[in-house]
């Protein structure tokens, strides 16, 4: 057998830059940041330095690296099987985290569609809300239009793409894309003339339902994170929001998908984030912190009704023609289980109430910042976004990366984050303590006052 030598940090480095192609990273000016290992909420990289990881490594560690028991139901899993397909077959760990998402989730939400990232979840509800119009018992062929958010976010695939609203990352793919009708996102910074705070709610729920009112006979669908939509810039919906577009749904007989995939397992304060307002979609998109943040998996649930129109003889052909290589992967199936047990074992939620009001209190303090135009915060998730000028509400130009300093600053007091253009994200794992609060807060203001200080 061949043996290979342990690489040098340099030959890693100038691997990284030459070989792999990082994710919404300008190549160009990429440079190497390698992490080696991890525990608890801190990351270290190859010359051994910590980083406190103030975004849950994008969004989706949720009880901190390494936890033992996650640890312990990957190493149990290995000794039974590592992959076996779920295409006419199954496993028993994958229907036992079935079974448990059904317990935990609205009692119509009966069936669930496993895949391997958000994006895919997103599509896979798209796909079978189109089918689904088309099989059941009196069809409705016309129905093939979604209904999205402007600013949306839903993933990277075509069809969940398509359902986006973030033109700097989605103008590029337009003529691959298919038709969307937008309708305004529901913010409560830069509200629409005329529009006052209190009345917010039943102003977007208007211009919904006018959608509707003039489309539903050909709308399949509407698309929408619960609560606050993530990648838009941590943009928190008003009150009474989701449920008002549940409602709407219903009236007009068009089906709702809802994307809990960066907003679900506790971000939001409970476990899933419809749970605020009571609401049961028809379809519901988890991913990122389904596995704890460990493996890629995600699921798409969905109804009685739903699923009743995908059955029938074979030779009919209703069977949903879609399918993932690494959908329900038992190792991933593991560790999501795991995952849900540590969220009792340990009481996660209710432990999160001071870390949210902790954070809360940051948050108070960050908005008196002369060049803080808004801080938003849905449980232990915050979004502060950074303007030119706090009285007409102006942004910094793009090109400017102010959000992207910011983290560059908090970087070397120990701490990561990531920015959302010009809006600072912080969305640490659940189990931080309330001096790591402190301690990233400390590192965002820092960098908020040398970034701005010059203005």
């Amino acid at each position: 057998m061949t043996e290979h030598p342990e690489p040098t940090r340099q030959e890693l480095e100038r691997w990284d830059r030459e070989h792999v192609w990082h994710a919404f990273t300008q190549m160009a000016t990429y440079e190497p940041f390698v992490i080696a290992s991890a525990h608890e909420r801190t990351l270290v990289d190859i010359d051994g330095r910590e980083f406190l990881d103030g975004v849950s490594s994008l969004w989706c560690n949720v009880h901190g690296h390494r936890h033992p028991k996650l640890d312990a139901a990957l190493r149990e899993q290995l000794d039974r099987v590592a992959h076996s397909t779920l295409l006419g077959a199954s496993n028993p760990t994958t229907i036992r985290l079935a079974r448990r998402l059904v317990e935990l989730t609205p009692d119509s939400l009966r069936h669930v569609f496993f895949s391997s990232d958000g994006s895919s979840a997103v599509e896979v509800a798209l796909k079978m809300a189109f089918q689904y119009w088309r099989q059941r018992e009196d069809p409705r062929p016309e129905k093939t239009v979604y209904v999205s958010l402007d600013d949306a976010y839903h993933g990277d695939t075509l069809g969940s793409v398509s359902v986006g609203g973030v033109e700097r990352f989605h103008t590029m793919f337009k003529p691959l894309l298919f038709e969307t009708l937008r309708v305004p996102t529901p913010t409560m910074y830069r509200l629409a003339a005329g529009v006052a705070p209190e009345n917010a709610c039943v102003y977007y729920l208007d211009q919904l339902e006018e959608v509707l009112g003039e489309h539903s006979t050909r709308i399949a669908a509407v698309v929408i994170e619960p609560l606050m939509q993530a990648a838009a810039g941590m943009i928190v919906h008003p009150t009474g929001y989701l449920c008002g577009v549940r409602e709407l749904t219903r009236r007009y007989d068009v089906l709702l998908i809802a994307d809990e995939v960066a907003v679900g397992f506790g971000r939001t304060g409970t476990l899933f984030a419809c749970e605020q307002e009571e609401v049961a979609p028809d379809f519901l998109c988890l991913g990122k912190g389904l596995t704890g943040g460990y493996l890629p998996m995600s699921a798409t649930m969905t109804t009685d009704v739903v699923w009743n129109a995908f059955l029938g003889a074979s030779e009919e052909s209703k069977q949903f023609f879609h399918g993932h290589t690494f959908g329900g992967n038992p190792l991933s199936a593991a560790v999501a289980l795991a995952s849900l047990e540590v969220f009792e074992e340990e009481r996660t939620l209710e432990q999160l109430l001071p870390k949210i009001e902790r954070l809360r209190s940051h948050a108070r303090r960050w908005a008196r910042l002369p060049h803080v135009g808004d801080v938003r915060q849905c449980g232990l998730i915050a979004g502060i976004e950074l303007v030119a000028d706090r009285a007409t509400r102006e942004p910094y130009p793009w090109a400017e990366r102010r959000g992207q300093r910011v983290c560059d600053v908090a970087l070397q007091s120990g701490v990561l984050i990531r920015p959302l253009g010009n809006v600072v994200v912080m969305m640490p794992p659940l189990n931080t303590t309330l001096e790591e609060i402190d301690r990233i807060a400390e590192a965002i203001d820092e960098g908020i006052q040398q970034v701005t200080a010059s203005e």
